[in-house]
């Protein structure tokens, strides 16, 4: 094995870290062309929250309700008009990874933003359910696009040193469009009046209005770097590293940008090796060879038991995640507020607003926490969190439905119990927005070998858009049939989720690969060979050895770890 410091990293890349400056949010202030640029890119993230929460205000409309009675009117159907564009974004996730690869992740955002918008005109133009059907499909394959795209080309623009922040900020976006949506149903909802006088522009703004978003994303992705992880793939070596040089304002031959450099090289050799030494027959760079490939990875996932393991923590996660009932409350809160007694369109756009605030707000402090915390104290509290107000508002919807219904204008106190269960709505929105919300993204995204990491973080995604599409179709038959039995399911489910984490889910915060592979029961497997094979091609382009500049001498290594430590 190489010679390494005591933290287990290359010289190399322990003095990249030393050169580079602060991580977290004055990592991000330092380095502000990337954050600049991760900022612009996460548009993406504000059209996906803005498109989960746009609805649901819409299907609170009058004049919404009007136009597509035939699909309104119907639960089954009404529960298709949401979880359709979850269908097409499930679709959608699949292809990203091979359009990511081949035609660079810079434009399968461009191309993804072009469906996106082909979707809304379709859904603002509507004149019957079938045109919002179709135009939703359509959007989702978009949503679902972007929903991979956009964190993967941040994370490949960014320093290491404030990657994790990145992922936050993508989150923030997502919760931040939720947030905005909300608001913008509220405002919309008085155009013309309420009730009959309604006029349509009221929700065909909501709708048209992720154009304006859309188009300046589409537009403006086409002026920013291509991803240098994508240009060295690519055999691009030089324009990788002008794109590294500008990104960190610095010469190319600076020792810090040498240094990534070489360790994205490494990366890519890295693919590259573990590729030909498993399938030589499909090295051929035909596009049968590729497709039988990645056929073979995607199968190591479920008959290597290692990391078959991985895979059930990952898809259960995003499992749990979907089934907390947390789209069920974006999708459908008007109609949730208005069967806890805040009757009237306006008061129940008002108290879905709010939502919107309390998970955004609650976001923030997340990437704080998450770090320092781990990630299974904030899960497993935030599961427990979510459980208790559901089961709260079952009880009260349990005592108070019928009286609500009939007495409500008189009964101030039957009022006040349907403000309480509002409140716990509003409790159970920061609890995801603090835990699962963020949380269960970076846990997915940790658990994988380098090898399978691009294969694997694709299954569990597909796992969050196929339950998450699964819950917006089914609530609205659960609110007609289960009544207030619809919160103790999604409660009980919240349950088993921190259950299943405290029990099944190991710890991952600050864990190298070779600990990663130790804490999931296998010391001897698949991510120490990967690591070995790493150590050998870190060795060959110098990052073990310290050849980039003069060495740094033993008193500031060891500064460096006990800072890291």
């Amino acid at each position: 094995m190489a010679v390494r410091g005591t933290i287990g990293a290359p010289l190399s890349t322990r003095r990249r870290k030393a050169l580079a400056g602060q991580s977290g949010w004055a990592g991000l202030v330092h380095n502000r062309k990337i954050f600049a640029i991760a900022v612009f890119a996460s548009l993406g993230g504000l059209l996906y929250g803005y498109n989960q929460g746009v609805f649901s205000g819409v299907l609170a409309m009058r004049s919404f309700d009007d136009r597509m009675a035939d699909a309104v009117g119907d639960p089954g159907k009404k529960g298709w008009l949401v979880a359709i564009l979850e269908l097409g974004a499930w679709f959608g996730v699949l292809t990203t990874g091979y359009f990511a690869d081949k035609i660079s992740r810079k434009y399968t955002i461009v191309l993804a933003v072009v469906v996106f918008i082909i979707g809304v005109i379709v859904q603002t133009a509507a004149r019957a359910s079938p045109s919002i059907f179709g135009g939703r499909f359509i959007t989702g394959l978009g949503v679902g696009s972007l929903s991979m795209a956009v964190p993967l080309y941040n994370a490949e623009i960014a320093p290491p040193e404030v990657r994790g922040s990145l992922v936050a900020l993508q989150q923030l976006a997502i919760t931040f469009g939720i947030m905005v949506s909300f608001w913008i149903d509220y405002g919309t909802n008085y155009i013309g009046g309420t009730g009959e006088r309604q006029h349509e522009a009221a929700w065909r703004i909501p709708l048209g209005l992720q154009l304006v978003p859309a188009v300046i994303l589409g537009v403006g992705i086409l002026f920013m770097p291509f991803s240098p992880r994508w240009l060295v793939n690519q055999g691009r070596d030089e324009e990788a590293l002008v794109v590294l040089s500008n990104a960190r304002g610095l010469p190319p031959d600076s020792d810090l940008v040498q240094i990534e450099f070489l360790e994205i090289k490494a990366q890519f050799l890295f693919e590259k090796e573990t590729s030909e030494m498993k399938f030589p027959q499909y090295q051929d760079g035909s596009f049968s060879s590729n497709f039988k490939l990645g056929f073979h990875d995607y199968l190591s996932l479920l008959t290597d038991r290692n990391l078959l393991y991985r895979v059930a923590v990952g898809s259960l996660t995003m499992f749990f995640q979907q089934w907390t009932g947390v789209n069920a409350i974006l999708y459908y809160a008007p109609s949730i507020f208005q069967s806890l007694s805040l009757t009237g369109n306006a008061i129940s756009l008002l108290a879905t607003g709010v939502v919107g605030i309390a998970m955004f707000l609650a976001t923030i402090p997340a990437v704080l926490w998450v770090d320092q915390v781990g990630r299974k104290p904030v899960l497993i509290s935030g599961a427990f969190l979510m459980a208790a107000c559901h089961i709260i508002v079952a009880v009260l919807t349990g005592l108070f439905h019928d009286s609500w219904k009939s007495c409500i204008e008189a009964a101030h106190r039957l009022q006040a119990a349907g403000w309480v269960a509002c409140a716990f709505v509003w409790i159970f929105a920061i609890g995801f927005g603090y835990s699962w919300g963020p949380c269960a993204w970076i846990l997915v995204a940790e658990i994988w070998p380098l090898s399978v990491r691009g294969k694997g973080l694709s299954i569990a995604a597909s796992s969050n858009w196929m339950n998450n599409f699964i819950v917006g179709q089914v609530t609205p038959s659960m609110l007609e049939h289960l009544g207030f039995g619809t919160f103790v399911f999604f409660g009980s489910f919240s349950l088993l989720g921190g259950l299943f984490v405290m029990f099944f889910v190991p710890e991952t915060k600050g864990l190298s690969l070779e600990e990663m592979d130790e804490v999931f029961g296998d010391s001897k497997g698949l991510v120490l060979a990967d690591q070995e094979r790493q150590d050998a091609i870190n060795r060959r382009l110098g990052l073990f050895e310290n050849d980039l500049g003069s060495p740094m001498d033993e008193k500031a290594l060891e500064e460096m770890d006990s800072k890291d430590k």
